[in-house]
């Protein structure tokens, strides 16, 4: 990455400046939609000192993303937040197609029963608040009507003037992060590239109840085909929260077309309720478009809001400048298909946070926040061309065996082998270095009498050391513990895994048997190996045998000595 940033414009004219640039901020998130809350969550959970700017007065009420994946709610496990999503949304169980009116196929969402998360729909005003919840409980809020005008970095830190409700603001942070969407004035300012293309077509977009008998927590896709067997008309519809709400999509009429299109593009609401822009659809646009498609004749009623948007591909050319980086919509838009976009953009945001929280600190390696790049930007290609390519063709335009399909849609397929800061992943069995660290049950301890998850032993760690042992204890493995402690005092969790379950006795780690055997089987290991788990739940190396000297080499990549 490049070490200076480029300035978009000076002060704002009339306005004085308040200089704070003695107030200590450590990170300056500009953006507080999902991918920045979870930005900031993750930063203020480690310590981080962090502020989190907004342009909007409030929370826009838009179901705008609606699905949450599988990954995102382990993610969320992860940071302690996890019950309060499940309080209020609503599970996704599958699809139901019809074409020409008729019943074509019924698309079961299911995953292998280790997996701790099924899919879900919240809406993303929903999502935020949570967020929200959860970063107010470190004593930090969102800085409402505010937003960056410009800013310039340098070797130590980045000043920034801010547009604020009390006047313009000088902030000086030592890094600044852009998630303000598809517009975003971050990434505009470092000058990056952000190519693609558009879809000609625009869609209507609104929240309504509908009155039919179908299958609850099945979204709804119904097409016609003309005479060659292209879709001319379609409809979508995802359920929401409450008693036969839905959050339905479909072509506009021409009547709401928009007219003029933007210079980059975006997932976009073009107009809509309270944004202007041209007539929003009522109840009766959504209607005739039920009336043509719905496979049960039905009637929208309880409008709460509707829009008319465009759909946008487009990704940035990289993911920062030095002390300046982009998440989420900001380095990467497509279409919605397969509810991608805001996952990915969490995830963009755990995996900087955690890189971010050691740079801050001055414990990070040299080359651990340029592997931010190297990480997610080919996620946000192989994205981007999937969607492309989904909302063209359907998802039978990847073809493959159905738990492959679902597992990718849930995004636990994401994987980072070839990263810089992981163990050369290999040909071996089972999940190597990169690959996402699977959940798995049945693990006892002496004196807990009920069994644990693994997820529940990572949740709210940093890295954690996973030893496997096939036989009785777990003496072996001291003197590799005993090198990870004095490498990286109090910043690695260590614990082993045994296979065999017999009696307990002295051990230098703490002690989990395996006592269904699970952790063998997914991890399909049979001989003692060290899995040292990421703060992101993603593995940076599978050792078999253990090596203290290895694993060493694997933490330097990431610590600094």
């Amino acid at each position: 990455m490049g070490r200076r940033g480029r300035s978009r414009g000076g002060r704002v004219p009339g306005d004085a400046v308040v200089d704070t640039s003695g107030s200590g901020t450590d990170v300056l998130v500009v953006g507080a939609g999902p991918v920045g809350l979870t930005a900031a969550c993750e930063l203020r959970r480690r310590g981080v000192r962090c502020r989190l700017v907004e342009r909007l007065p409030a929370r826009l009420p838009y179901a705008k993303a609606v699905g949450v994946q599988p990954r995102t709610l382990e993610l969320w496990d992860r940071m302690g937040l996890v019950r309060e999503a499940l309080d209020l949304a609503v599970p996704l169980r599958g699809q139901l197609t019809y074409v020409n009116g008729v019943a074509e196929s019924r698309l079961e969402m299911v995953l292998p029963p280790e997996v701790p998360y099924g899919f879900a729909a919240l809406p993303q005003y929903e999502t935020e608040r949570v967020l929200e919840g959860f970063l107010n409980g470190f004593g930090t809020g969102i800085e409402r009507s505010t937003e960056p005008v410009s800013f310039a970095q340098d070797d130590e830190g980045v000043t920034c003037l801010l547009r604020a409700p009390g006047g313009a603001e000088e902030v000086r942070a030592r890094f600044l992060v852009g998630c303000d969407g598809a517009h975003s004035t971050v990434r505009k300012g470092l000058g990056l590239s952000f190519e693609g293309g558009a879809f000609p077509e625009e869609y209507m977009l609104a929240d309504v109840e509908l009155g039919w008998d179908l299958p609850y927590g099945y979204a709804v896709r119904a097409m016609d085909h003309d005479a060659q067997g292209e879709v001319d008309d379609v409809l979508v519809c995802v359920p929401l929260p409450g008693a036969g709400r839905y959050r339905v999509s479909m072509k506009v009429a021409p009547e709401l077309a928009a007219y003029g299109r933007g210079d980059d593009g975006g997932d976009e609401i073009v107009h809509g309720l309270g944004a202007g822009g041209g007539r929003e659809p009522g109840l009766a646009d959504v209607q005739a478009v039920l009336d043509r498609l719905s496979p049960h004749p039905t009637t929208a009623s309880a409008l709460r809001w509707s829009s008319v948007f465009r759909i946008s591909h487009r990704l940035v050319d990289r993911y920062g400048d030095g002390r300046v980086l982009i998440a989420g919509d900001a380095a990467h838009i497509h279409p919605p298909t397969g509810a991608q976009g805001m996952n990915t953009g969490i995830q963009d945001a755990w995996n900087l946070a955690w890189k971010l929280a050691l740079a801050v600190e001055g414990a990070a390696a040299p080359g651990l926040l340029a592997s931010y790049d190297a990480e997610r930007r080919p996620v946000g290609e192989e994205v981007v061309g999937r969607t492309v390519r989904h909302a063209a063709h359907g998802v039978q335009a990847d073809p493959g065996d159905p738990r492959t399909l679902m597992l990718r849609e849930a995004q636990l397929l994401v994987g980072y082998r070839g990263s810089p800061l992981v163990e050369d992943a290999g040909d071996g069995p089972g999940p190597r270095g990169g690959d996402r660290a699977p959940d798995c049950g049945g693990l006892a301890r002496a004196v807990a009498t009920y069994p644990l998850r693994l997820f529940d032993l990572l949740r709210g760690r940093e890295h954690v050391l996973v030893l496997y042992g096939p036989g009785p204890t777990a003496d072996g493995f001291g003197a590799l513990a005993a090198a990870v402690r004095d490498a990286a005092p109090g910043r690695v969790t260590i614990f082993a895994v045994l296979a065999d379950t017999g009696a307990d006795g002295a051990s230098p780690v703490p002690v989990f048997r395996d006592g269904r055997g699970e952790f063998g089987r997914l991890y399909d290991v049979r001989e003692p190996t060290a899995f040292l788990v990421r703060p992101d739940g993603h593995l940076a190396a599978r050792l078999a045998p253990p090596s203290a000297p290895e694993l060493l080499a694997v933490l330097a990549k990431v610590l600094a000595p």
